[in-house]
């Protein structure tokens, strides 16, 4: 695949430190690496690899100690709270393990619930959240209620939620973790078709070997630092 020669993210020597009882811990050490625009991306690493932590770095959810984070050559590291959650709300899309949706809603009133907040008609958030619910398949169990969707359905139901505003990133963290193989495969089909048909930079974070082989590039992370990236 071939993408923008500018790259969209910039890590330079990142590092993240913080403070426990047993005294200073190193989570990041010295990390960079750039990631193209339309680009599918895996991170992986054992568990306390520091791969989540890069993640959250990257969607502003936490912040390198040192070094520098850019985003279309905005520094990352330089916003105030206001900032970075107008900068996530606007450019970023984040799926978790578990699918954060609210029982007591139908699928597509969650799917439109993020935009609905931020002020948008309802009747139109609704509009965009049954499109982007056609997108992952889902346009059949839009009235349905999340209680009574499959663990495969409700996280393409995130998926639908994340990418609701077309945003340029999406962030996913361990998406299939709590899903069987088969089920997975099918989560992941989505993500790669998102990334494929709307052009949206995708960035995993997953254990899974076989999930990182399916996109265009990983990188390895142990003890927080970067120790391989691999093109497939």
């Amino acid at each position: 695949m071939e993408h923008d020669n500018a790259p969209l993210y910039r890590v330079e020597h990142a590092e993240k430190k913080v403070e426990s009882p047993a005294g200073e811990l190193t989570i990041l050490r010295d990390v960079s690496f750039t990631v193209s625009r339309g680009e599918a991306l895996a991170i992986v690493g054992s568990s306390g690899s520091g791969k989540s932590t890069l993640l959250h770095i990257l969607g502003t959810l936490d912040h390198a100690t040192s070094g520098s984070v850019l985003f279309e050559g905005r520094d990352l590291g330089a916003l105030d709270a206001a900032e970075a959650a107008h900068f996530r709300n606007r450019e970023l899309g984040f799926v978790f393990q578990f699918h954060h949706l609210l029982p007591e809603f139908t699928t597509v009133e969650n799917v439109a619930m993020q935009a609905v907040i931020g002020g948008m008609p309802r009747a139109k958030a609704l509009e965009l959240a049954t499109e982007s619910l056609e997108r992952v398949g889902l346009s059949h169990r839009c009235d349905h209620h999340v209680t009574t969707l499959s663990g495969g359905e409700r996280q393409r139901a995130a998926i639908a939620r994340a990418t609701l505003l077309c945003p340029k990133v999406l962030l996913a963290d361990e998406p299939t973790g709590n899903l069987d193989e088969k089920t997975g495969s099918l989560v992941v089909d989505v993500l790669r078709e998102l990334n494929r048909d709307m052009g949206m930079t995708l960035i995993i974070v997953t254990h899974n070997r076989e999930l990182a082989a399916s996109l265009d590039r990983s990188l390895e992370l142990r003890s927080g630092e970067l120790y391989a990236q691999t093109s497939f």
